[in-house]
């Protein structure tokens, strides 16, 4: 699929959906967000970009602890939800963008720390994702990246892809852990501190995030059920009344930095 397809698949999944992103219980709370406020180690006095800020959530946490924040995301009704939610908690200090986190525009070495959660997995291109944000960060800056992630093993990966693609056309591809890796150190990144975090999807919950007819839903429980015991053991799948109940997946989250020349 070409570029622009997949970026008009996410603005119109994501403008439909836009309210689900600020209530969804998956986006708004978590360890992982938790865990990208604790490893900030935000002194105060930080800009911040929010690349694909979604619900707004990991900017309404940054918020308050920082300086300013930018929070950055390609479909407009995605923000005019996210500064309705922030500003209804207080902070002001909150700049909303509509842009492309492959093409970034604003000038080199602009923010202290660049954060971008759950959201990659829907961009066509992260190789020029993460040369941006290089771009767009300062020297010995911190970029903090979360996003749901396929397992190694090819197969595994191919499943995983495979249901969250028929679930949602503006999903792009859940990259490995080894990928990711490779693709923030090829670019200059070096890596300073990574976690993993379990992800217990709901069934009915997950579908009703991208608002699905019954009858997509029957397709997706049934192929999920179809599969070998091997892939129900490796993503939990749990059935209950002839039907997927719940699955497990995961996320990581990569802490990285810009050196210093």
């Amino acid at each position: 699929m070409k570029e622009r397809d997949t970026k008009a698949n996410v603005k119109a999944q994501f403008g439909k959906n836009a309210s689900n992103y600020v209530t969804s219980k998956t986006h708004a709370k978590g360890n992982d967000l938790r865990k990208l406020v604790e490893v900030a180690n935000v002194k105060g006095d930080e800009y911040v970009l929010d690349i694909a800020t979604g619900g707004g959530h990991v900017a309404n946490a940054l918020a308050p602890l920082v300086r300013d924040v930018v929070a950055l995301d390609l479909t407009t009704e995605i923000l005019e939800a996210a500064k309705s939610f922030i500003e209804s908690n207080g902070n002001s200090n909150v700049e909303f963008v509509q842009g492309d986190a492959e093409q970034l525009s604003f000038d080199d070495e602009s923010f202290d720390i660049i954060t971008c959660r759950i959201a990659a997995h829907h961009f066509p291109n992260i190789s020029a994702f993460v040369r941006e944000a290089f771009r767009v960060i300062k020297a010995e800056g911190t970029l903090l990246l979360i996003d749901n992630v396929a397992p190694e093993r090819d197969d595994f990966d191919q499943f995983y892809n495979k249901i969250e693609k028929d679930r949602d056309h503006s999903h792009h591809r859940a990259w490995k852990k080894s990928e990711w890796y490779q693709k923030l150190e090829v670019t200059g990144f070096e890596i300073e501190e990574s976690y993993r975090f379990q992800k217990h999807f709901q069934f009915n919950t997950w579908c009703q995030m991208m608002n699905l007819a019954e009858e997509k839903k029957t397709y997706l429980s049934n192929d999920m059920m179809q599969s070998t015991k091997e892939h129900q053991a490796k993503f939990r799948i749990q059935v209950r009344d002839g039907k997927v109940d719940s699955f497990m997946g995961e996320a990581i989250l990569i802490k990285a930095t810009k050196p210093s020349l």
